[in-house]
């Protein structure tokens, strides 16, 4: 340890702005766990390991959590303190934009809890050089610029061009270099390792194309291999669009592959046993072109298809994340072949097998067609994925349910042993010691240590105080200090003011349909409506935040923004509403935007209509944090109501069995017609009240509710049967506010019993019950 602070007092002295300080820092501890680092990956090559193959890693902003988890926070801040210096500068910092929504997140929590856990398991995934993009609002629209979060340097990568592989497409070949992220456990030496690849060009500049003067094309292979890691999902709304997503895909896939299959053969002399040794799971289908790319890799090593094809089924696993079929990624067959013809050729074969082995076991034409891997001109990517892989789980109770009797109800007949669930979890190191540190210290007090740290069930042991009015007292005050800091935060970074004394209604996630932030809107107009009338009145005082990107092609999901941003306009220019009501729309969400609004959530905004949300982890991370969940019977929603009781949470709306006999013959224009007060706060899209600019977004959103469109049927999200149930358990909560003991015990239960939702008894599930992998000792 002296000799690691020896070191940053030396490396800080020349140091004057935050990205030097951070890179100073950032050299000094990678140096300080390199030993540990370098055992740890020979650990984890000399036992079984298991591999996580993801599009995304969300991991944000890395000096403070990594600190944490060393263990030497409180050291580095010390030295930093000698020099007139303070970690609080590091805020400046970018985070890694590696990642958009909860499927990124939870792959970086997983890997946080295992390497906590001293589980041999490794991430591998994509270095984007401007990750998914840098929001802006401009007059309340969504604008994107490039997120160059490396500019400055990134001291947590070490890149590895000794062991660049080569991807092959067809008529392109690019080099996959490697860069290692450290993962640190917390209190072990254990520290796993995130590889993510980045696309370079073979011979990147053509000096006599250019000495032709001609420019553009010298530099052309150098572009186009760029291109490949260059921006998290590039919109497809065209081919070439469609074909990056498919070259990025297989890009990571393949590479990773060749390395995990190199590094097996250099200490076996052979793939045979590779399944002994290896365990891979698929992080939703994006990575699924992994299957017949392992194939034909084994297949190229001399193995004959049928051997390869059983290795592979023991090799693979699949997280499905979505219920929605249409959300189930399928690529074009013209396009495959196209780009990786081998592939293809594997594919195919792959189908051929599928559909023999099915015949062998009587099953019906019909039957056969609804589950092949090749139908109607596609590739359906999560048949392939069931298909080939030992095991397939969902990520909240009720999602496995459903994919069960829906979504893969074919394939559950088929193979019922391969289904399991694996409810998803969060890192109470960075989503509660980190980002709530006066909470964390009164959790250590009353518990007596700080082993909750790493065993997220000693919170249950808190419950008692509930009835303790001094505590309660404590941790009320706790919330305000962080809704003090949030107001500063969003004062400095959106130039808005809130009031730290009312309450925080907080709507933080990917913006999408289904999670209806559309429903939030209509329920503030229709309470803007409620006061203006006289029927609200005397409100507790509500601050209304949302924080969400939209892909940069949806145009509805724009359009909501735009919506959200012209009511915070109206309520702001009103006096009689602005003094009950604010809403904020915050730029850029991101990890470090969450690590402040999180703490400083009363309410947490959990509304996606049922059976839609496959689990979500948003809500965990507000629920570890003391707020109460506003939501429906959807996703992880129901088993944190399980574990905390309905009693201290706010459920409303229809659920899933409800809206099975409610959806084929619901008529939202009916609700319209016969509903004064719904057909008053959606005609706002319309009528003139708030203004889209003329870019006929709100005439669109209106019309996806009233008349559906040639991909959906009318309100097909529910929004209009399910808004006045919502309103009416959105102004008891805020109601009940109004008595601080009775909400305060609410909001206590709810962190107590957060436990079940921490990623390390998530990790231990799948390694004990999927990966079949054992801990390490370093």
């Amino acid at each position: 340890m002296e000799q690691y602070k020896e070191k940053l007092r030396s490396a800080l002295q020349s140091c004057t702005t935050p990205q030097e300080i951070h890179n100073a820092l950032g050299n000094a501890v990678m140096e300080y766990a390199s030993e540990n680092w370098q055992k740890s990956k020979n650990a984890h090559l000399n036992s079984r390991r298991a591999c996580y193959f993801s599009m995304e890693f969300l991991v944000g902003r890395a000096v403070f959590n990594n600190l944490l988890c060393l263990g030497i926070y409180d050291e580095t801040e010390a030295v930093l303190n000698e020099m007139g210096k303070s970690l609080s500068e590091l805020e400046e910092i970018e985070d890694a934009a590696l990642g958009n929504g909860g499927l990124g997140r939870l792959a970086a929590c997983f890997l946080d809890s295992a390497a906590s856990l001293d589980l041999p398991l490794d991430g591998y995934g994509i270095r984007y050089k401007y990750g998914l993009f840098k929001q802006g609002i401009e007059n309340g629209f969504q604008t994107e610029t490039a997120d160059n979060w490396t500019k400055y340097g990134d001291p947590w990568s070490v890149r590895h061009d000794e062991e660049t592989v080569e991807v092959k497409f067809n008529g392109q070949t690019v080099k996959a270099v490697p860069y290692d992220m450290p993962i640190f456990g917390c209190k072990t030496n254990h520290i796993s390792t995130l590889r993510l690849w980045q696309s370079e060009a073979v011979n990147e500049f053509d000096f006599n194309l250019f000495n032709q003067q001609k420019y553009t094309e010298a530099s052309l292979e150098k572009n186009s291999a760029e291109d490949i890691s260059r921006v998290l999902y590039p919109n497809d709304d065209t081919r070439e669009g469609k074909k990056l997503r498919l070259k990025q895909q297989y890009f990571f896939c393949s590479a990773s592959l060749q390395d995990i299959t190199k590094k097996h053969f250099d200490r076996f002399g052979s793939l045979e046993n590779i399944s002994d040794s290896i365990t891979i799971q698929l992080n939703d289908t994006h990575p699924v072109i992994s299957i017949p790319e392992f194939i034909r890799i084994l297949v190229n090593s001399g193995m004959d298809f049928e051997r390869a094809f059983a290795i592979t089924k023991k090799v693979f696993n699949y997280t499905n994340h979505t219920v929605m079929p249409e959300a189930l990624e399928k690529w074009e067959c013209g396009l495959v072949e196209e780009l990786l013809p081998e592939v293809y050729s594997i594919i195919l074969q792959i189908n051929e097998k599928l559909i023999a082995e099915m015949f062998a076991k009587e099953k019906t034409s019909e039957e056969i067609e609804k589950i092949k891997i090749v139908r109607n001109g596609l590739v359906n990517m999560a048949d392939m994925a069931v298909y080939c892989s030992s095991y397939v789980n969902g990520v909240a109770e009720i999602h496995t349910d459903i994919l069960k009797d829906t979504v893969l109800a074919d394939w559950y007949k088929l193979y019922p042993e391969r289904f399991q669930n694996k409810t998803n979890g969060i890192t109470q190191r960075r989503w509660l010691a980190l980002c709530n540190k006066e909470l964390s210290d009164l959790i250590t007090e009353l518990l007596g240590s700080d082993k909750w740290i790493t065993n997220l069930d000693e919170l249950k042991k808190l419950s008692g105080y509930a009835e303790d009015d001094e505590v309660i007292n404590r941790f009320i005050n706790i919330k305000k200090s962080n809704k003090k800091a949030l107001a500063e935060y969003i004062q400095k970074n959106e130039g808005i003011t809130i009031d730290p004394h009312s309450i925080f209604d907080i709507q933080i996630k990917r913006l999408h349909e289904y999670k209806r932030q559309l429903l939030n809107a209509f329920s503030i107009l229709y309470i803007y409506f409620g006061i203006k009338s006289g029927e609200i009145i005397n409100m507790n005082p509500v601050t209304f935040i949302f924080g969400a990107k939209s892909a940069p092609g949806y145009r509805r999901a724009k359009g909501i923004i735009k919506f959200i941003n012209e009511i915070a306009k109206l309520i702001d220019n009103d006096e009689e509403v602005s003094r009950y009501v604010k809403v904020v729309f915050v730029s850029n969400y991101n990890v470090s935007y969450a690590e402040k609004l999180i703490p400083a959530a009363d309410v947490s905004e959990q509304i996606s209509t049922a059976g839609t949300e496959a689990s979500g982890t948003g809500n965990m991370k507000l629920m570890l944090n003391g707020a109460v969940t506003l939501g429906t019977y959807d996703g992880a929603n129901i088993e944190i109501v399980q574990e905390a009781g309905e009693e201290n949470n706010y459920i409303f709306g229809a659920r899933v069995e409800e809206l099975k006999e409610i959806m084929p013959e619901y008529n939202s224009r009916k609700i319209l017609s016969e509903n004064p007060r719904i057909r008053q706060v959606v005609q706002t899209l319309i009528d003139g009240t708030v203004s889209d600019g003329g870019t006929g977004y709100f005439r669109e959103l209106y019309f996806s509710l009233t008349d559906g469109a040639s991909w959906h049927s009318p309100d097909n999200y529910y929004l209009l049967g399910d808004l006045e149930n919502y309103i009416d358990v959105k102004l008891k909560c805020i109601g009940d506010f109004g008595n601080k003991k009775l909400i305060g015990k609410k909001m206590w239960l709810n962190m107590c019993n957060a436990g079940k939702f921490s990623s390390d008894r998530t990790i231990n599930d799948y390694a004990e019950n999927i990966w079949h992998i054992g801990k390490v000792e370093i």
